[in-house]
């Protein structure tokens, strides 16, 4: 586990290659994807999973598969164990995005301090509206809220290369990272942008917490990506902005 500099928001500095380096750890995918005329569940969802390497520094993103599963993955794709990963960053709390959390138990979890905020009001406020019944605590918001103590704020630059994304509106805090390249900038964008077909469609997800937010973020987030890593697709070069 690695803590970030004092006052600086880093990880420490390591010598290394200068541009981060990624890869597509699992291609998430969608329950059910209406640009291909479902019209119900047809499959269990899951998120895009990315690995982020800035000099030594280590970033698994979105952690979506089963623990048992994301191992095999993480060896596959990276040659790596969970052991390996410095940090783990959720860009929401949607429960889809961190079925695999529990492997990296001693790496740093880190995510939007928005969305921290707004799911520990949420779960809060289930609490006391069950007490104010005469109902006892729900184990699985206690769950919820216990798993947000140990989750971080993430800085605004989780390295020295990869910087924190502001996109809210899929949820209220929805953050993705952007990898500042020396040939193209890339934003791993998690449900802000769900899919290709979404974006080329000018189309955000469905059930997000801010229409009009969500349909600003994708705006902004076109507007700075050469490459995009969506929440439930693979990685694509954006072929237009809004």
């Amino acid at each position: 586990m690695v803590e970030p500099l004092a006052g600086a928001g880093l990880l420490p500095e390591r010598t290394g290659a200068v541009s981060p380096a990624f890869d597509v750890i699992n291609i998430g995918c969608l329950s059910r994807n209406r640009f291909w005329n479902e019209q119900q569940a047809k499959r269990a969802a899951h998120a895009t999973c990315v690995l982020i390497r800035d000099e030594s520094n280590t970033v698994l993103v979105d952690p979506s598969l089963p623990t048992e599963l994301l191992n095999h993955r993480l060896d596959e794709r990276a040659g790596l164990a969970a052991d390996d990963i410095d940090c783990v960053f959720l860009t929401c709390f949607r429960p889809v995005h961190r079925r695999g959390l529990s492997l990296f138990d001693r790496a740093d979890w880190l995510m939007g301090g928005g969305e921290i905020e707004a799911m520990r009001t949420h779960l809060e406020a289930l609490t006391e509206s069950a007490r104010q019944r005469g109902e006892a605590d729900d184990p699985l918001v206690r769950e919820e809220l216990a798993l947000l103590q140990r989750i971080r704020p993430a800085p605004d630059r989780i390295t020295r290369s990869v910087h924190l994304f502001p996109a809210a509106g899929a949820t209220p805090g929805t953050c993705g990272l952007l990898l500042a390249r020396a040939t193209a900038t890339v934003v791993v964008a998690g449900d802000a942008v769900v899919s290709r077909d979404h974006y080329e469609h000018g189309q955000v997800l469905e059930q997000c917490f801010d229409l009009a937010q969500a349909r600003t973020s994708l705006t902004e987030l076109a507007e700075v990506a050469d490459q995009v890593i969506p929440g439930h697709d693979n990685l694509f070069v954006p072929v237009s902005t809004y």
